[in-house]
């Protein structure tokens, strides 16, 4: 029980990535806010699959591109858990398209909810976990964030936005002992991917991957309550990859 004692929220932890993080945060320990915005039912499924298994967890609801409803998820998170540790930046969406046909709500939503989300849920955080001086902020960036994918540009630039905050807020807030690490997942086959993965059921982007496989929601998550946990304790300002190694090669990185 490596978190035990610590209090943790997790945007968009209804479904995918959030929802098995959430899920290994409480059985590590962890006293568990799932963030949602919409899908209220998912958010409160989670929560009685975490109090099944012996662990705590509340259900709150707020869109994180709204910086006063981000207030809103930390002041509720310390008045009914009573605290906060760890803040993972996790809520996400995509609008995927080619740039000469995208329109500005396509550009603006993606940028509002990715990095818009992280934006305002660290600086809510931040007066908080300062003044404790402890806690770790965890952002679930992206291998886009580093590399460039047709149809990905809003995703791709709201991710790099996000690897850019992860190096800036870390830098500002270690003297108050408060840790900041991104882990940048490569293909999982989560909703976001749903448009990539359909077209031959990811066969051909498989077959780019070195490891030869999608990551499993799960993996990612271990990444994540890794730089959530004591075993992290000296990192901070670091980009994760949790990819299979597809950002570690020039091209497909095969001939045949």
């Amino acid at each position: 029980m490596t978190l035990e004692g610590r209090i943790a929220i997790v945007t968009g932890g209804s479904r995918g990535i959030g929802r098995a993080t959430a899920e290994l945060l409480a059985r590590q320990g962890a006293a568990v806010v799932v963030n949602y915005r919409e899908n209220a039912d998912a958010a409160v499924s989670v929560v009685k699959d975490i109090a099944n298994a012996g662990g705590t967890a509340v259900a709150i609801g707020a869109d994180v591109a709204d910086p006063d409803q981000a207030g809103e998820l930390v002041e509720r998170t310390v008045a009914e858990l009573g605290g906060l540790h760890i803040l993972v930046n996790n809520a996400g969406i995509s609008r995927d398209g080619l740039i000469f046909d995208m329109d500005a709500a396509a550009w603006l939503d993606v940028m509002k909810v990715n990095f818009g989300g992280v934006f305002n849920c660290t600086r809510a955080a931040m007066p908080h976990l300062m003044s404790q001086r402890d806690g770790v902020i965890v952002n679930v960036s992206s291998v886009m964030g580093e590399r460039g994918w047709i149809g990905q540009s809003n995703y791709a630039a709201s991710k790099g936005a996000i690897n850019a905050f992860t190096y800036c807020s870390a830098v500002e807030l270690a003297r108050f002992g408060v840790r900041v690490n991104a882990v940048l997942p490569g293909f999982s086959p989560t909703d976001l991917l749903g448009g990539l993965l359909g077209k031959d059921g990811g066969k051909g982007i498989k077959r780019q991957i070195p490891m030869r496989d999608f990551a499993d929601v799960a993996q990612i998550a271990e990444v994540i309550a890794f730089l959530a946990g004591p075993g992290s304790a000296y990192m901070t300002g670091e980009l994760v990859r949790a990819d299979g190694g597809f950002g570690a090669q020039l091209g497909i990185g095969r001939t045949v």
